[in-house]
């Protein structure tokens, strides 16, 4: 399993996410395919901690998607992302459901003012989306910026949370 990613499906009612998990921890998320996508095979035999790390990803993911704070997530695999990128990550992380955080807000949170940019770049390359809420960070003016998922999900999981934009 050491440089192998075990990939679980997590089924929601607005699809199935795809889990992938290192020897460490939750290394992706991945949203639903779009329409008459090809469902991607995955390993049925996933060691047990890896399993448990699954349930937790599970309960997180449902209560995200319902609009609700996620108070135990499983381990988080960073490995090879930079110490910007897991800076703005964990403050991404601190963001209530149903709050908002610009990107200058987050520049300066993690004391680089001037990296607006750069939080963006973070936020658009974050492996674990829903669960590291990107979706809860917004342009200036309160503008909704990008989003890995698709502006449709940054709405979608924003009005849930009874953020309006």
């Amino acid at each position: 399993m050491k440089n192998n990613l075990i990939e679980l499906p997590v089924t929601t009612s607005d699809g199935i996410f795809l889990a992938h998990y290192s020897e460490k921890g939750l290394a992706g998320l991945n949203f639903p395919p779009k329409r008459n996508a090809r469902v991607i095979s995955t390993n049925p035999k996933a060691p047990a901690q890896i399993l448990r790390w699954h349930r937790a990803t599970k309960e997180a993911l449902n209560k995200i998607l319902a609009g609700r704070d996620a108070k135990n997530l499983p381990p988080l695999d960073w490995t090879g992302k930079t110490e910007f990128q897991q800076a703005v990550w964990r403050e991404m992380l601190k963001i209530p459901a149903g709050r908002t955080k610009s990107y200058g807000e987050i520049a300066g949170a993690i004391g680089k003012p001037k990296a607006v940019r750069a939080v963006g770049g973070a936020c658009g390359a974050n492996p674990v989306p829903v669960l590291v809420p990107c979706h809860r960070v917004l342009a200036a003016n309160k503008k909704l910026g990008g989003f890995s998922g698709g502006l449709d999900w940054k709405r979608k999981l924003l009005a849930r949370e009874g953020t309006k934009v």
